[in-house]
């Protein structure tokens, strides 16, 4: 056991950052591994997220990030980790989910009426955390110093008072201007939310990291505050990032022998089943949002999606549709995930005004219904026999997964019946309707999340086995061992 034992609410250490994408949610997926090695008693802590990554957990679903921290922590994934989770739908509108259930009533209500309403949760959930646990490590929103936002906040500088935490201040240095964003976010804080700044973190540092002075000593002088860590940029650490697409860049290890094309419409969801892809040798992951994108992909793979109606739409729009209605009639591999497979049908039809009526794409012979009720839930599956054997023909990509068992999760509120055309047109290669396929065996629609991460799957699709969990989470924790100044981490919980 280390220096903290049991003794009274857990300390809390709180990750800040000057911008979304500054590091957040890495850093603090590593410090909870850092603390749980040392045989601490650790759970993760955000109070309010926004993203369309989510995960299955008991009770419900809370951000994806918050699910990874909780297994870098030895932690049971729980809905306090993430008490309120927004899932944007459109631009000025997002589904709330309040201890993992969908709140209809809070999602009516004006983005600024909610926060008083979701406080009296948020601060039970990390008492209770607390109450249990030697650390918790905490994760801010954005930037603590969105001075239009301080009046509701409930996610970053409120949660800091509450708990009392030590706070990091993270700043991609990658972007420029890193000790202005430092000095400035300092600047802009209330003075007793000042006091709770332990460390400067600068992160994505590219170079030799002796050029920095006398900057980190300038800004200690001007603050009190001292740089605590400079960490290298790290393009492989391994976890998905929380916002938005991975990055850019189109990366293979290895020699090319496929190509995958994920469509990242706007309201793109669950992305993060994709990052095992970036691990595989061999295979190209390339994010398509033009027709030209999926022009020299093996597989085009539609993913999950928060506004199926409007993706769709968007997809139209970008003359997507027909480049992958022209890519399945060449005998090119088609995979649908959760929304995507959705789209791959006949029709959307939305009784509730749920999500959206729509025409679908038409290569599946399958109508989705959307119910009020959204279906949240673990699920392990068998594929049946499936069309097209792996016999070095795309057509035949999906055959190689015959037989395979399958571990995933559910979260959709459309319900995907057989049309009539089924028995000729396709067929369902899961039980409970969690799958199916077409006719000639080139198309596949899985209402599973997860295909890409389970080890069976990726073995049987591309005879090779990606890097453990455990592992990234060791990787990380080494890796701010490394580069935090030598006593820090454990001074923060002292």
């Amino acid at each position: 056991m280390s220096s903290k034992a049991k003794n009274g609410p857990a300390l809390c250490v709180m990750v800040l950052g000057t911008t979304s994408g500054a590091g957040k949610s890495w850093l603090a997926t590593a410090l909870c591994r850092w603390y749980a090695r040392r045989g601490l008693k650790v759970a993760p802590f955000k109070a309010q997220n926004m993203s369309n990554n989510a995960r299955v957990v008991g009770g419900g679903e809370i951000g994806s990030a918050q699910y990874f921290q909780a297994l870098a922590a030895h932690a049971v994934p729980d809905v306090r980790m993430n008490p309120l989770l927004l899932k944007p739908e459109r631009d000025t509108h997002s589904q709330v989910v309040l201890m993992g259930q969908v709140s209809e009533e809070l999602s009516a209500l004006p983005w600024r009426g909610r926060s008083e309403r979701v406080w009296p949760q948020i601060a039970q959930a990390l008492d209770e955390l607390r109450a249990e646990n030697d650390v918790v490590v905490i994760e801010g929103a954005g930037s603590p110093a969105e001075i239009n936002l301080m009046a509701s906040d409930i996610v970053n500088m409120r949660i800091a008072r509450h708990a009392q935490a030590r706070c990091l201040l993270a700043t991609d240095i990658d972007r420029g201007g890193a000790f202005a964003h430092l000095y400035g976010t300092w600047a802009l804080l209330p003075e007793a939310d000042r006091a709770l700044l332990r460390g400067f973190v600068l992160n994505k540092f590219r170079g030799d990291a002796s050029l920095l002075a006398p900057a980190p000593q300038q800004l200690q002088a001007l603050t009190g505050v001292p740089t605590v860590a400079t960490l290298p940029m790290w393009w492989q650490h391994g976890l998905p990032e929380e916002d938005g697409v991975f990055d850019d860049r189109s990366r293979s290890s290895g020699a090319v022998s496929c190509t995958v094309a994920v469509v990242a419409y706007p309201r793109i969801s669950n992305l993060d089943e994709f990052q095992a892809l970036k691990n595989v040798p061999g295979v190209r992951l390339v994010w398509a949002r033009t027709p030209a994108d999926v022009a020299a992909a093996d597989w085009i793979v539609l993913p999950g999606s928060k506004h199926t109606s409007g993706d769709l739409a968007w997809l139209r729009a970008q003359g997507l549709d027909r480049a992958v209605a022209a890519h399945a009639e060449r005998g090119g591999a088609v995979l649908g995930i959760c929304g995507g497979l959705q789209m791959l049908g006949e029709a959307l039809v939305d009784p509730h005004g749920i999500d959206g009526n729509a025409p679908g794409l038409g290569l599946l012979p399958l109508v989705t219904v959307f119910a009020r009720e959204k279906t949240v839930r673990h699920r392990t599956a068998r594929f049946d026999k499936l069309r097209g054997e792996l016999n070095g023909e795309q057509s035949g990509a999906w055959g190689a997964l015959s037989g395979v068992t399958v571990a995933g999760y559910e979260i959709h509120h459309g319900q995907t019946a057989e049309h009539p055309q089924m028995a000729r047109d396709g067929q369902a290669v899961m039980p409970d309707g969690l799958a199916w396929q077409n006719a000639r065996g080139n198309v596949l629609g899985i209402y599973l999340h997860g295909l890409f991460e389970d080890p069976g799957a990726l073995h049987a699709l591309f005879g090779a086995a990606t890097p453990t969990l455990d592992a990234t989470f060791d990787g990380l924790a080494d890796f701010i061992d490394t580069h935090f100044d030598a006593g820090v981490l454990a001074g923060l919980i002292a």
